[in-house]
């Protein structure tokens, strides 16, 4: 348990990316071989910093995906800092991908 005196930071926001975006490159369609993985990475910085790394939380919130094949997408934090974080979209295979909407929420002191 922590005392009353502990400060806790909760940030949160919403991110949207896709083929307006600098480097984007989902949008293409891979062979249709389950290794061929595809990532974007962006690159978040928090508003306010945290003394030590947070708790980050993703949920992926809108999508807009070529309807021709499966829909295949994974959306992770990596790299979690006191200053940001890395959330890393991938898909694989045939899967063509226009954008992604994902909101985020990282708590810590």
């Amino acid at each position: 348990m922590y005392p009353s005196s502990v400060p806790w930071n909760v940030l949160s926001a919403n991110v949207g990316v896709g083929l307006l975006t600098e480097g984007w490159n989902l949008a293409e369609a891979g062979a249709f071989d389950p290794g061929d993985v595809r990532t974007f990475t962006v690159e978040v910085t928090f508003a306010s910093f945290f003394t030590s790394p947070p708790v980050v939380h993703l949920g992926l919130t809108g999508f807009d995906i070529d309807q021709r094949d499966s829909g295949r997408i994974t959306l992770k934090a990596t790299a979690i800092n006191e200053l940001g974080f890395q959330a890393v979209i991938s898909t694989w295979a045939s899967t063509r991908i226009y954008a992604v909407v994902f909101s985020w929420v990282a708590i810590g002191g």
